[in-house]
């Protein structure tokens, strides 16, 4: 029998809930679900509160990803739907998003989620998703003043290093530790499309390259990909990343070098931020009435 394949590229799904917060006594319920490319998140939050979320690949479709999202934020809890006051879609495939009252982009939830995670001194937010790279800036309130967003390429996106971490066989949770565990830094890989940067890799290995060099010189690769495009629309600190990306020291040490400000340490999963915007979003519409019934 043939040995099953190992998937280099899944990272952990997750799911908790908060010892500290009884939801039986908010006010307002509220939900954000963010359905990605390739993950998908739900938030729960009681009167602004962390309550809950679970965190996970997303599917074939984005109805079954959302409402799988969700029923993993509840798994360990004794919240019932029926009491969700608001619900808000956001992510690529927010209008899909079954569960919904409303949809709000993901530029937007990410603003709004990186001031309530890293608080309101966040200038600047970084979210580097599984299809896109977005650079916000925001205001004190988690407005957005102004964003730029790369073109639809998985160069220096959360897809592309999934699929280096394939190619080389290294899961993707190591990448970022065991790119700098090299006895110099190698120059980028010179190509940003993933396409042509895997037979550079394949290339750079046959030369005699060790794996962990060519995952260093990779993530510097997409270290400068994401500096390009916040470049232009300019870095202010309080810097903060958001999304699967901030997760991988690879490239976020690198990046930091780069444009030189240290970003925001999080106290939160980075994968949350979109998902906890759209529940803040939600709660703000409650508050102007515009909620289910209770």
């Amino acid at each position: 029998m043939a040995a099953e394949k190992r998937e280099f590229w899944r990272w952990e799904e997750t799911n908790w809930v908060s010892p500290d917060v009884t939801w039986q006594e908010a006010e307002f319920i509220t939900v954000g679900v963010d359905v990605g490319s390739v993950s998908s998140q739900a938030v729960i939050m009681a009167d602004g509160q962390f309550y809950a979320y679970g965190n996970m690949r997303t599917g074939s479709d984005s109805p079954t990803s959302a409402q799988d999202a969700l029923n993993f934020a509840l798994e360990k809890t004794d919240l019932r739907p029926d009491r969700f006051n608001f619900c808000i879609g956001t992510g690529y495939g927010r209008v899909n998003v079954p569960m919904a009252d409303r949809s709000v982009t993901e530029i937007a939830c990410h603003a709004k989620g990186a001031n309530f995670m890293y608080g309101p001194t966040v200038r600047t937010v970084l979210d580097v998703g599984g299809q896109d790279i977005k650079a916000i800036r925001c205001d004190d309130k988690g407005k957005v003043t102004n964003f730029l967003m790369n073109d639809k390429c998985a160069a220096g996106t959360g897809r592309g290093m999934e699929v280096f971490a394939d190619l080389l066989g290294v899961p993707i949770g190591e990448v970022g530790d065991r790119s700098f565990m090299i006895n110099g830094e190698p120059k980028p890989v010179s190509s940003t499309c993933v396409v042509y940067a895997k037979s550079e890799a394949t290339g750079l290995l046959r030369q005699g390259w060790a794996t962990n060099e060519v995952l260093a010189a990779y993530c510097a690769a997409m270290a400068e990909r994401i500096y390009s495009i916040l470049e232009r629309v300019g870095v202010e600190p309080d810097f903060a990343v958001t999304g699967g990306m901030a997760k991988n020291r690879g490239v976020i040490d690198r990046l930091k070098k780069l444009i030189g400000i240290e970003p925001l340490k999080p106290q939160w999963d980075t994968q949350l931020a979109g998902a906890a915007g759209a529940a803040l979003f939600g709660l703000a519409l409650c508050r102007k009435g515009k909620g289910r019934k209770g």
